[in-house]
């Protein structure tokens, strides 16, 4: 299938339960994302932030860039005039540095607290405790160029299905309880970013508002360039 059959299949199953689709462009070239940007997509994620700067200068100035891969502080100065969403917020020192981008680039940054679900040691991510702790802080308090918009998570690579889902659904009971429980300036719930090709479904079945789908959309993928 081409990429235009393929987004017209995520299309048609995310929109009808309001879901958005984030088109994952990593190694992927500006002419893929600008065949998938003319089929409707405006939201597109990478995983590094030089290849995301270098899509960002070539490509048209309306697409929303989702950070969506580990992300190292010293480099949040490169994407912070640009980037939509970062989804890998996954600790206190991450956000101060966001912060103080956000500032310099005269802008609020949206961002998402990545929580670690999978019983994976190689995921990253924020445990609940850590996550409570954050929110309480009063130096998350005095952030004023930061909004939480929402979680994201990560499940198990796993074939047991029932495992993914316990992980989608405990992050999505967490998603609620924070979502209940805090109402700083700078928090505004409203995204729940889990699901990627493999797992999407069950993602958007236990309350997932963002899938993360890559190949299944651009084809396998080049890591040699």
């Amino acid at each position: 299938m081409s990429i235009a059959e393929n987004i017209q299949k995520f299309e048609n199953i995310t929109s009808s339960e309001g879901c958005t689709l984030i088109a994952v462009s990593k190694t992927k070239p500006a002419e893929d994302i600008l065949q998938a940007y003319k089929c409707g997509i405006k939201d597109f994620g990478e995983n590094k932030v030089q290849e995301m700067t270098d899509k960002f200068e070539q490509l048209p100035k309306d697409i929303r860039w989702h950070m969506i891969g580990h992300l190292q502080r010293n480099k949040v100065k490169y994407i912070a005039p640009f980037v939509h969403l970062i989804h890998s917020v996954d600790s206190m020192r991450l956000l101060k540095e966001i912060e103080k981008q956000g500032e310099k680039a005269g802008k609020v940054i949206n961002c998402l607290l990545q929580i670690h679900i999978a019983r994976e040691d190689t995921k990253f991510g924020l445990s609940e405790e850590e996550l409570e702790e954050l929110l309480q802080s009063e130096e998350f308090a005095a952030m004023n160029h930061i909004k939480i918009k929402g979680l994201m998570g990560m499940a198990t690579n796993t074939d047991n299905i029932e495992k993914i889902r316990d992980e989608f659904r405990s992050l999505k009971e967490l998603f609620e309880e924070i979502k209940k429980t805090y109402s700083h300036s700078n928090i505004d719930f409203r995204e729940l970013s889990m699901g990627m090709s493999s797992d999407y479904l069950i993602a958007m079945e236990e309350g997932s508002t963002m899938v993360r789908v890559g190949s299944a959309i651009f084809g396998s993928r080049n890591y040699n360039t």
